[in-house]
């Protein structure tokens, strides 16, 4: 099976994402980098699904505020791999169903924090 490149991939292409995950702490942001960047570089699954996927994965983990939190990242991941607000809200409604509304409701309003 082979990766995608580098400069394709979504955590190995970003700098900005990378340096944000060594600034939590050097070795977990090495560490991060490695083993998601591994995960991203696998070739099956687009990097716009996967960046959706991670944003339904911190609705469901309760994962949008905080430090560390991770939502914020994986929101502008999104964009850059050309995810529209309204597909974002619309992974949002679906995980209603999922994750529960409440979960999407805080998820909601840390999207509107983004964006401001």
């Amino acid at each position: 099976m082979s990766q995608i490149s580098i400069k394709d991939n979504a955590v190995l292409g970003d700098p900005e994402l990378q340096q944000g995950l060594k600034s939590i702490h050097p070795k977990f942001g090495e560490f991060c980098t490695r083993v998601a960047g591994e995960a991203w570089g696998l070739p099956l699954i687009d990097q716009r699904t996967k960046a959706l996927i991670t944003i339904a994965v911190d609705v469901a983990n309760a994962n949008e505020s905080g430090p560390g939190a991770p939502f914020e990242a994986h929101v502008r991941m999104a964009f850059k791999q050309g995810v529209s607000r309204a597909e974002i809200e619309e992974v949002l409604l679906f995980m209603c169903v999922y994750a529960g509304f409440n979960k999407a409701a805080s998820a909601f309003g840390r999207l509107k924090e983004i964006q401001e």
